[in-house]
């Protein structure tokens, strides 16, 4: 019988790359903030999937998810390895405290989600649409934990891990869905098609997907979770995505969704549709 929800576990490397470290006991009472927040973030992400997907844990059958924290001297990312979540303390100038962006978290995990059901590679329109649907998600949950409607969100990824040194040239995010080629964007990015980079990195590309799927949450209107978000999770789960997707295939799957979830509102097919025509995706 699975557990209702997933056991959550921190350790900490302290400053080794040395995975997955030195385990913490009882991180959700802990006096290191990082693991405080880890645990708390962690946890809270498993509550979101679960309340609005009805997913237990990444790989839906109630996975531990273990988080690596304090790793490397000054390491400037987080990223999933595969089994485990891993976050650098950034270095103090350009990047804060990975853990500090609970939307950097939610994007993270939900790179676990994509490998246990499409299974997206990690080149191409494929990996950028890995990208895209961890920041899509990433966002969705920090909307969720804020209780925001599209209309309040700032729809930003990364705005609390942004450094002094950052803050100074302007920029206020890693990416913003709503702007991806917005100059507050640390990286910016297309948002036509037109625009595709050959061969480009898949957080280059991504701003195409997201801003597709910004538009729909925008037009659809509430709570992203809700209608849009539930859209994109029934085409990244149905068993007709493929871990080679390109642009076409996966908005072509969300179209279908949108009118097999909500048959009897016209206008949220009509919000997916349009939405990725405005970006070229037809």
């Amino acid at each position: 019988m699975l557990a209702p929800k997933p056991a959550v576990t921190v350790y900490d490397c302290q400053h080794s790359t040395s995975l997955p470290g030195t385990p913490i006991r009882n991180p959700s009472s802990s006096s290191d903030a990082t693991a405080k927040r880890t645990f708390d973030e962690t946890t809270a992400v498993a509550d979101f999937f679960n309340t609005c997907f009805g997913r237990n844990s990444v790989d839906d059958h109630g996975m531990t998810l273990m988080s690596s924290i304090h790793y490397d001297v000054a390491y400037s990312n987080a990223f999933w390895n595969g089994s485990q979540m891993v976050y650098g303390d950034g270095d103090g100038q350009i990047f804060l405290d990975f853990t500090r962006s609970n939307d950097v978290i939610g994007h993270e995990l939900t790179h676990g989600v994509t490998q246990y059901t499409a299974g997206l590679v990690y080149t191409n329109e494929a990996g950028a649409l890995n990208e895209s649907i961890s920041d899509a998600f990433g966002s969705m949950f920090r909307q969720w934990q804020a209780g925001q409607t599209v209309e309040n969100a700032d729809w930003l990824i990364g705005a609390d891990i942004m450094g002094p040194a950052a803050s100074a040239k302007g920029y206020t995010c890693l990416r913003d869905l709503s702007n991806p080629g917005g100059a507050h964007c640390m990286s910016r990015q297309p948002f036509d098609y037109r625009n595709y980079v050959p061969q480009g990195d898949p957080h280059l590309n991504s701003g195409i997907p997201n801003f597709a799927f910004y538009q729909a949450a925008k037009s659809i209107g509430g709570r992203s979770w809700e209608k849009a978000g539930r859209v994109w999770y029934a085409a990244l789960t149905s068993d007709r995505a493929t871990k080679n997707m390109r642009f076409k295939s996966f908005a072509r799957l969300t179209r279908a969704m949108a009118k097999q979830l909500f048959p009897d509102e016209p206008a949220i097919y009509a919000a997916v549709n349009d939405a990725w025509t405005s970006v070229g995706v037809r």
